[in-house]
């Protein structure tokens, strides 16, 4: 079989064109662009059997991300698997943000709880490479997973593990950014997630509780003037907010997202002032 006899075969499975061209780059090992002027190019018998199974994964509504194994984020090629949340674009709105409140050349204590593949806590590294970056995690197949991204785009990382602040126990941060999970458990868009972990998408309920947690626990974690900021779902902006201000949290704020949705809420922690809301 050829490449253009590979691409009509996922389109025939209702794969889009360029998560197959994706795969089939992986599968011959080039770059996308090469697939173009090489759609002539017959499959070994390798090649045809791995293409046939990651185009079976992808029909089956599995992520391409987990089909291939890896997810671009910020610029880094980051390994994932079933362990973890893919990477979303979305969150690089609470990376730029904290990115805002990180000094350049400061070596300010900085803390992702809940880690996942890695991706927020690497991105800070890689781009305030002075500052001390913790990330944590209660999953024991996630932190493999964040272990062997960071040895590759930021080795500096710590990791912690561990269940939220517990992980972390008796340290104090001028920085804590999470991405917990905050789908109810009744939200009808999990069924479309199925391939994701669970326990990193929704703590069941309506969809607060590890943000309570992190909310309710953090201050004596915290360095005075310290900033805790959250990603959650479009609709919860205003009860995080409530959250943070009842626990004594100042200057408590919403940023929306590429969409126009509400998608981090953070505030400062009373003390000396860090960074602009």
């Amino acid at each position: 079989m050829r490449i253009r006899d590979a691409l009509q075969q996922a389109r025939a499975a209702g794969v889009e064109r360029l998560d197959a061209q994706l795969m089939l780059a992986q599968v011959f090992e080039q770059p996308r662009t090469w697939l173009v002027a090489h759609d002539e190019v017959e499959f070994a018998p390798v090649q045809l059997t791995r293409w046939n199974e990651q185009l079976r994964r992808r029909a089956n509504g599995e992520p391409l991300a987990y089909v291939t194994g890896r997810c671009e984020f910020r610029g880094m090629q980051l390994q994932v698997s079933p362990a973890v949340l893919v990477p979303r674009p979305e969150t690089e709105l609470l990376v730029e943000w904290a990115l805002e409140l990180l000094p350049l050349y400061g070596n300010d204590e900085v803390v992702d709880l809940g880690t996942g593949s890695g991706a927020i806590a690497l991105a800070l590294q890689r781009e305030r490479p002075h500052a001390r970056v913790t990330a944590t995690d209660a999953s024991a197949d996630a932190l493999p997973v964040a272990r062997t991204n960071a040895a590759r785009h930021a080795p500096a990382v710590a990791f912690a593990p561990g269940d939220w602040w517990a992980a972390v126990a008796g340290r104090r941060f001028a920085l804590a950014v999470s991405n917990p999970p905050y789908v109810a458990g009744d939200d009808p868009h999990l069924a479309a997630l199925a391939h994701e972990p669970r326990m990193a998408l929704t703590p069941e309920g309506d969809g607060l509780a590890a943000l309570h947690h992190i909310v309710n626990a953090a201050p004596a974690h915290l360095l005075p003037g310290a900033w805790l900021l959250l990603e959650h779902g479009h609709d919860q902006g205003e009860a995080v907010r409530g959250l943070l201000a009842a626990r004594g949290f100042v200057a408590t704020s919403t940023r929306l997202d590429l969409a126009g949705l509400p998608r981090c809420s953070g505030g400062r922690w009373p003390g000396s002032t860090r960074g602009a809301n």
